[in-house]
């Protein structure tokens, strides 16, 4: 029965892969010419290890993360992620979860269990910040809270509106998220498109039950585009169908990246035959302005760091 289940999930897959080219894409870059001046970034989202909860995807745990000048989590990192201290100390020693350029934002298996003072003391930061670093301003948002949590809920919200009020200097504005929340934005797939399920109905904050992402936070950014920075809203939860992008009607960028492959094991075949997990590889060069990204096979980079 697992074997018919396997088949099914990887021709769904499929399915999926031929039909995002139906999607609008932004233009990321291929073939990166990395020079002195140029810094990479690293994102991966939904990376746990099928069947072994205190662990990341293995790819993850052998690729060297110093290549990288900064290292993004789209959430999902393990399956428990925050039952355990050891599990976010684990975390800590593979992805340096305390450097300030470094981002993890909770999924719904790292928030589920709670102990969100862990989070806090390994890295030095709510689950819900924003950071300058080399011209970008970056907001990790936690898209697991709701009006129970009305608090941090209304904090986060303001949060993100004041950084787009007040947002100047940099070149680019990222959100990091890891549920798909952008319901109704012109030109937009609907969230299940790119993810493994969407919070179509997640409230942005408590005054009003119909405060959506479209109609709070989307026309925030709008503003923020305006004034000539780019926007790019990154999400995590997209293990099945690996995550795409697509360029809204007014010219945000959305791109999600997830991987699940190690569901197939240990049958290797499936395991080798399932459409490739694939990261996201991002490449700036801060006095140029430049921010560009490509997808790459984890296969690839597990490879050649082997």
């Amino acid at each position: 029965m697992k074997n018919i289940l396997r088949f099914l999930f990887a021709s769904c897959l499929a399915f999926f892969f031929l039909s995002a080219g139906d999607v609008p894409q932004p233009s990321p870059s291929s073939g990166f010419m990395v020079s002195g001046d140029t810094l990479r970034y690293f994102f991966a989202g939904h990376t746990y290890f099928w069947g072994h909860h205190k662990r990341v995807d293995f790819r993850l745990e052998a690729l060297d993360y110093s290549i990288y000048d900064r290292v993004w989590l789209g959430g999902d990192v393990t399956s428990e992620a925050l039952s355990e201290r050891s599990i976010i100390e684990y975390l800590d020693s593979l992805f340096d979860l305390s450097d300030p350029g470094n981002h993890w934002t909770l999924g719904n298996h790292c928030h589920r269990n709670g102990n969100l003072e862990w989070y806090e003391e390994v890295t030095g930061r709510r689950p819900y910040h924003a950071h300058y670093q080399d011209g970008i301003t970056t907001v990790v948002m936690n898209t697991n809270l709701n009006p129970s949590n009305c608090e941090d809920l209304d904090r986060q919200f303001h949060m993100v509106a004041n950084v787009c009020d007040s947002i100047q200097a940099s070149s680019h504005l990222i959100l990091l998220m890891h549920h798909h929340i952008w319901k109704d934005v012109p030109g937009l797939p609907p969230p299940s498109f790119f993810g493994n399920g969407g919070l179509e109905h997640w409230n942005t904050n408590c005054y009003d039950a119909d405060n959506y992402f479209s109609n709070t936070i989307y026309p925030k950014l709008l503003e923020v585009k305006a004034r000539g920075i780019e926007v790019l809203c990154i999400m995590g939860d997209a293990g099945w169908n690996k995550g795409g992008a697509a360029l809204s009607d007014d010219g945000i960028n959305f791109l999600s990246s997830g991987i699940n492959n190690t569901f197939f094991l240990p049958d290797t075949v499936a395991f080798q035959n399932a459409p490739k997990d694939k990261v996201l590889i991002f490449e700036h060069i801060p006095d140029e302005r430049l921010l560009r990204w490509e997808y790459q096979d984890l296969d690839s980079l597990y490879e050649a760091h082997k």
